[in-house]
């Protein structure tokens, strides 16, 4: 569910962190327990959003509650249209043990704000597709679906106010937004594969502690290969994050024989386009190439098909 490139990135960003801690400070599990929260942060932002729409949809009954509270209520205020808030879809996520389990565990209900709500609600209620999916007297698996999309895709998605929300609620919100909307259509699509306990599949939860553990145990190793490499530049003043992409690629090479090399040094250049400077990219390309072409050449890269493994 959750990316190689995403897991890449909480790796690096263990790393980083690692780096900039005090000397001393560092104690036996302290890598894994950081890379932890920063995988656990994935799985918040997955369970908080699911907790929003089903927020969004059933805002619905506080709305018709307050306006059937009116002093002068209309007739209008006295029939609010409360489908949304009984969506099959919406009762899946709440019924889920799991989701409510993570809830309770990260104290995830107090975050969203009422007015926020209140105004991504009448965002909704506005659109001809809200309007639309309350006239229709039956509620069929489809639209019920459909509507649930939508208030991700159109109402959230597109919220400058619910945006800069998740970026102010979620230090690395910026990381694993564009993945979430992968997850999103992916819980949709087929809502019973998902263990809101177990977001991270085994693999790729291996994947990630043994590429935190490689680097920091062949980090001496990495950086003889790279050194040679640096010419001219001084490896002081180089970008810390290129660095350590450049560390986390070299393993990858060398002790993670069901990646292909290609995709690694793919991975690593987009991440420093993303992650470091403008130039990144292209010094890290340059690099990598350069220390794959010695240890082709030095019968040294060893990879298996993973199919086959």
């Amino acid at each position: 569910m959750i990316s190689r490139r995403n897991i890449r990135v909480k790796v690096m960003q263990t790393l980083y962190a690692l780096e900039t801690m005090e000397p001393g400070t560092i104690k036996p599990g302290t890598a894994t327990s950081l890379l932890n929260e920063k995988l656990d942060q994935t799985s918040q932002i997955f369970t908080y959003l699911l907790y929003c729409l089903t927020q969004v949809a059933q805002y619905a009954e506080i709305d018709a509650q307050q306006r059937a509270s009116k002093h002068l209520p209309s007739a209008e205020d006295l029939t609010v249209n409360t489908k949304i808030a009984g969506n099959e879809f919406i009762f899946q996520i709440i019924n889920d043990k799991g989701f409510q389990v993570n809830l309770e565990t990260w104290k995830l209900k107090h975050l969203p704000e009422q007015d926020m709500l209140r105004k991504l609600y009448n965002t909704l209620v506005a659109s001809d597709i809200y309007q639309e999916y309350i006239k229709e007297p039956s509620r069929n698996k489809k639209t019920e679906k459909e509507i649930i999309e939508y208030i991700y895709k159109e109402i959230l998605s597109q919220s400058e106010l619910f945006l800069q929300h998740m970026e102010d609620t979620f230090l690395h919100w910026g990381d694993d937004a564009e993945m979430m909307s992968l997850l999103i259509a992916n819980y949709m699509h087929k809502p019973h594969l998902f263990n809101f306990l177990q977001l991270i599949s085994r693999e790729k939860l291996e994947y990630a502690k043994e590429l935190l553990l490689t680097v920091l145990d062949k980090k001496e190793y990495s950086l003889e290969l790279i050194k040679p490499k640096l010419q001219n530049w001084d490896p002081e003043r180089i970008a810390a994050v290129d660095m350590l992409l450049m560390e986390m690629g070299v393993c990858e090479f060398l002790f993670f024989p069901t990646i292909p090399t290609k995709v690694t040094i793919n991975e690593y250049i987009d991440l420093a386009k993303a992650y470091s400077t403008p130039q990144s990219g292209q010094f890290v390309n340059g690099i990598l190439d350069n220390i794959l072409k010695d240890l082709d050449a030095a019968n040294q890269i060893k990879k298996v098909d993973r199919n086959k493994k």
